[in-house]
C-alpha cells in the first residue's frame, strides 16, 4: 500500500506560474468566441446557417479533451506529463490564428473561403482545447486541498483578464486607426491584427509557464497523490471511457444536466449577439456596412463587460453558505440578462444585461468543477473524468448549433429573439440545480 504525503504548500508565485499560460490561451478563446460569427457573416454566411459554423469548436472539444486527459494521465517525459500537450496545443493555435482571419484574403471563391475558414476553425479549437485542459490538471496534480481554492481563483482571474484583452482588441485597433471595414468577403484589418497580436501573447505566456513550472516525476507524483493510476484502475475497473462513465457519481450527470441548459444558452449568445446588436442599435443587417462592423467591435466590448461582471460576482459566490443557491441564483440573473438583450436599443444600456450574464458565467466557470471534483474524490482517473466532463460543455453546444437555424426560423428569423431563447434555457438550468447532491470534500 502506498503512503500518501500531504502536498507541499506553494508560494503565491508558484501558484501563479502554474496558470499564467492560461491568460494567453484565454485571449485566443475570446477572439474566437467574439469574432467567429462576424468572420463567417463577412465571408457571406446566411444568418440561418450561421450556427452550423459553430458545430466544429465543441465537436473538437468533446473529441480532444478526453484524449488529452487520458493520454496525459499516462504520459511521463523529461518535460512532464501535462506540459508537452500544453505546448503543442499552443504552437498549433498560434499558426492557425495567423491563417483563420485571412480566409477571405487569398483570392478564393466564397465557398472555398468558407471551407478554408472551417478547416482553420477546426484546428484552432482543437489546439485551444489541447492547450487549455492541462492547466486544470496541473492544479489537480500539484496543489494541496488547502490551496486549491486559491489556485483556481488565480486561474479564474487570468481567464477573465485574458478574455477582457481578447474581447477589446478589435475595438482598440479600430480606435487607433486600423481599418474596420474591408471589401466584400474580406475580414477587416482590425480583426486580422487582433488575431496576430493574440497569437504572439499566447506563445509568450505559454513559454513562461513551460520555463517556470517543473512537474513532479513519477516517484514524486506517487508520493503526493497516493496510488498510481494503474492501482486505481484495478480498484475502479479499467480506464475504458464507457466503464468510467458507468462508474461516475450521480453528481457527474446531474451537474451535466444543468450544464446542458447553460452552454445551450451561451452558444446562442456567441452566434447571434453580433446580428442582434447590429439590428437593434445600428439598424442594419448589411454585413458590408460600417454599422455592422462597428457593431462587431461593440460586441467585443459587451463581452468584456460580461467578463467584468464575472470578476465582480466571482468573489461573492463563496459568501453563499448554500452553494446550490449561489449556482441557481447566478443562472437566473443571467437568464434575465439574455432576455433583456432583445429589448435594449442603446449601446451603453446593453452593459446592464451583460453584467447580469457575467454573473451566470462566473458560476459556470467555478461551480460545476467544484461539485464534480468533490464527488470524484477517491475515484481515480481525474484527468480522464475531467476530459469526459467536458462533454457536458461540448454536447449542448453541438445540439444548439445543429438546431439554431431551425429555431431562428421558428422565432421569426429575428436574431434578437434567439437571445430570449437563450434566457429561457438558463432559467431551465437554474431549475435543475436542486437535483445536484453537494458532496463536501
Amino acid at each position: 500500500m502506498n503512503c500518501e504525503l500531504k502536498k507541499p504548500d506553494q508560494s503565491f508565485w508558484g501558484l501563479w506560474n502554474l496558470s499564467f499560460g492560461f491568460f494567453g490561451v484565454q485571449i485566443a478563446y475570446a477572439l474566437q468566441s467574439a469574432n467567429i460569427s462576424r468572420i463567417f457573416a463577412t465571408l457571406g454566411a446566411d444568418p440561418h446557417s450561421l450556427s452550423y459554423f459553430w458545430i466544429l469548436p465543441p465537436l473538437m472539444g468533446i473529441i480532444v479533451q478526453p484524449i488529452v486527459g487520458t493520454c496525459s494521465d499516462k504520459t511521463w517525459t523529461r518535460w512532464g506529463r501535462r506540459i508537452p500537450y500544453l505546448f503543442l496545443g499552443a504552437a498549433v493555435a498560434v499558426l492557425v490564428m495567423c491563417l483563420l482571419p485571412n480566409a477571405g484574403s487569398f483570392g478564393m471563391a466564397v465557398s472555398t473561403a468558407m471551407i478554408f475558414g472551417l478547416v482553420a476553425l477546426m484546428f484552432l479549437d482543437t489546439s485551444i482545447n489541447m492547450a487549455m485542459q492541462p492547466f486544470k490538471m496541473l492544479v489537480g496534480d500539484m496543489v494541496n486541498e488547502k490551496q486549491k481554492a486559491t489556485a483556481y481563483s488565480i486561474q479564474s482571474f487570468l481567464c477573465n483578464a485574458g478574455s477582457l484583452v481578447g474581447f477589446v482588441f478589435p475595438f482598440f485597433f479600430a480606435f487607433i486607426g486600423i481599418a474596420n471595414t474591408a471589401p466584400k468577403g474580406t475580414v477587416p484589418d482590425s480583426v486580422i491584427y487582433s488575431f496576430y497580436v493574440g497569437a504572439a501573447i499566447l506563445i509568450l505566456c505559454v513559454l513562461y509557464t513551460v520555463s517556470k513550472v517543473k512537474e513532479w516525476d513519477p516517484v514524486e507524483y506517487e508520493k503526493y497523490n497516493g496510488a498510481k493510476t494503474d492501482d486505481k484502475e484495478e480498484h475502479k475497473g479499467s480506464g475504458n471511457w464507457l466503464v468510467l462513465l458507468k462508474n461516475a457519481p450521480s453528481a457527474f450527470w446531474k451537474v451535466g444536466l444543468v450544464q446542458f441548459f447553460c452552454w445551450f444558452a451561451f452558444m446562442y449568445m456567441w452566434t447571434y449577439t453580433n446580428g442582434t446588436v447590429a439590428a437593434n442599435v445600428w439598424g442594419t443587417t448589411d454585413v458590408t456596412s460600417e454599422g455592422y462592423q462597428t457593431a462587431g467591435n461593440w460586441v467585443g466590448i459587451l463581452f468584456a463587460v460580461q467578463a467584468i461582471g464575472s470578476v465582480i460576482w466571482a468573489p461573492i459566490l463563496p459568501k453563499f453558505t448554500n452553494r446550490k443557491l449561489a449556482y441557481a441564483a447566478s443562472l437566473l440573473l443571467g437568464g434575465v440578462g439574455f432576455v433583456s438583450c432583445a429589448f435594449v436599443h442603446d449601446q451603453y444600456l446593453l452593459f446592464i444585461p451583460f453584467m447580469l450574464i457575467g454573473c451566470a458565467w462566473a458560476a459556470m466557470l467555478a461551480m460545476p468543477f467544484t461539485f464534480v471534483t468533490n464527488a470524484l474524490q477517491g475515484y481515480g482517473h481525474m484527468g480522464a473524468y475531467l476530459g469526459l466532463f467536458n462533454g457536458t460543455i461540448c454536447i449542448p453546444q453541438i445540439v444548439a448549433a445543429s438546431v439554431g437555424g431551425i429555431i431562428l426560423g421558428m422565432v421569426g428569423s429575428v436574431q434578437s429573439h434567439m437571445m430570449i431563447v437563450a434566457g429561457v434555457s438558463l432559467v431551465l438550468g437554474a431549475l435543475a440545480v436542486p437535483l445536484i447532491k453537494d458532496v463536501r470534500a
